[in-house]
């Protein structure tokens, strides 16, 4: 079933409506956290969201390989590709970069501690969660590839950025 209204906005306003639903997607994402947080006090929010994003994390590559018709093996270049269609890839400033062996994936600036700093609340432990949610989506693009935390809340190795993240080939696997 297609919306009609949808159908006859222009590609720009198309682009446009992307950010608003992304906004929007990480507005929830923020408020049921700090709902638990508020109540229970952050080690039960992250538990619950470690659990949500495990699963989240799934569906959302599945259908970004779905859309990008990726293979079973996608490689580095297919993670490269899904990634840039994430949800988030829309409102958070990033960088990748590909090279023969790895890919690096640089989170320039999050908007979850931008808002949680404006807010003047303890910024969110994300390294944890963002293990889960970034090898968790790499396995789904390609079950061969590894993902390495370099630098993440409360961890910050790298003051460049909010979050920065390796993935690799385990070569283990691609010789089997």
């Amino acid at each position: 079933m297609k919306n009609e209204f949808l159908s006859a906005l222009t590609k720009e306003q198309l682009l446009d409506l992307i950010e608003v639903y992304a906004k929007n997607w990480l507005a929830l994402d923020g408020v049921w956290f700090q709902s638990i947080e508020d109540k229970l006090g952050m080690d039960e929010a992250m538990e619950h969201d470690a659990r949500a994003w495990e699963r989240f994390t799934a569906i959302e590559a599945r259908r970004i390989k779905q859309f990008l018709n990726l293979p079973e093996y996608a490689g580095l270049a297919g993670l490269r590709d899904a990634l840039r269609l994430r949800f988030y890839a829309n409102i958070n400033a990033s960088e990748i970069i590909l090279d023969d062996t790895s890919l690096l994936y640089k989170m320039k600036e999050c908007r979850v501690q931008k808002a949680r700093r404006r807010k003047q609340m303890s910024y969110h432990p994300c390294k944890p969660v963002g293990i889960i949610e970034y090898s968790g989506f790499a396995k789904v693009i390609d079950p061969r590839i590894k993902c390495e935390c370099l630098s993440c809340y409360p961890d910050i190795e790298d003051q460049s950025c909010s979050c920065s993240w390796l993935f690799t080939i385990d070569e283990e696997k691609a010789n089997r």
